[in-house]
């Protein structure tokens, strides 16, 4: 029997990946426009996608470039109005010092650097920085650090309350770093989930904890597999929508 492959929840900026993508420049509607290609040997069809990180073109590994090319000029406007679109969305940049504001579980904090502190510690809406040093590099260590804690406590809490729902056992809780997905559900009985996760507002954060515990029961995204997360969330489809849209508004740029 083949082994298992891990279940993942991707990230809205997402991809299948089977090779380095290439980084290419086109000029488009008159402006140059940069986009990352990908080519798998399972794709049949090219297709685009604009998110947050620009615009990214999947093509089949027959396509020729001159082909890709062409259809990225045929929709010239569309991919121009879109990016406009996610631009106009994008946060602006995060400055790590006193004053800048991040997300935690949805809400405003405050950063706040106080050294003397002795340690990171959140008081109602302000995150006092216990950074001995004002560069931005040490100033996000900490909070990073802060984050990730906070996140491992939260999430095992999440788990510990929705496990017995779901009629299955609670497994272990390790934080991942992944770029391109919230979550991912092993075999072993063992769920990786994005730190970055406890920036956005506890509905998503529920979702993507049930979705991979879920994962323990079906190892797939069968109908079985969603009627077990709606047995636990009914309203799991606009949580999900929220993730796959709203969430890059919660985290650090």
């Amino acid at each position: 029997m083949a082994a298992r492959r891990p279940a993942q929840l991707e990230l809205p900026v997402a991809s299948v990946r089977t090779d380095a993508p290439i980084r290419g420049t086109l000029l488009l509607a008159g402006s140059p426009i940069d986009y990352t290609l990908k080519r798998s040997r399972r794709r049949r069809a090219t297709s685009f996608a604009i998110d947050e990180r620009g615009l990214r073109v999947a093509a089949p590994w027959s396509a020729s470039q001159q082909h890709i090319e062409a259809l990225l000029l045929e929709h010239a406007g569309w991919i121009s109005r879109k990016l406009a679109q996610w631009e106009a969305r994008r946060p602006p940049a995060l400055t790590w010092e006193t004053g800048s504001v991040i997300r935690i579980v949805g809400d405003p904090v405050q950063l706040v650097l106080c050294p003397a502190n002795g340690r990171t510690e959140r008081q109602g809406d302000q995150l006092y920085v216990a950074s001995d040093s004002p560069e931005a590099s040490a100033v996000a260590k900490h909070v990073i650090a802060w984050l990730r804690a906070m996140a491992m406590s939260w999430f095992e809490r999440r788990a510990a309350d929705y496990a017995p729902a779901l009629g299955v056992r609670m497994p272990l809780i390790r934080l991942s770093n992944a770029r391109t997905r919230w979550g991912c559900c092993y075999p072993t009985g063992r769920v990786h989930l994005n730190w970055r996760l406890i920036q956005t507002p506890s509905e998503l954060i529920d979702y993507v904890v049930v979705h991979e515990l879920a994962h323990l029961r079906e190892p797939n995204h069968s109908q079985r597999f969603w009627r077990h997360v709606a047995e636990v969330l009914p309203d799991y489809e606009q949580r999900r929508r929220a993730l796959r849209t709203e969430a890059h508004r919660y985290l650090l740029a």
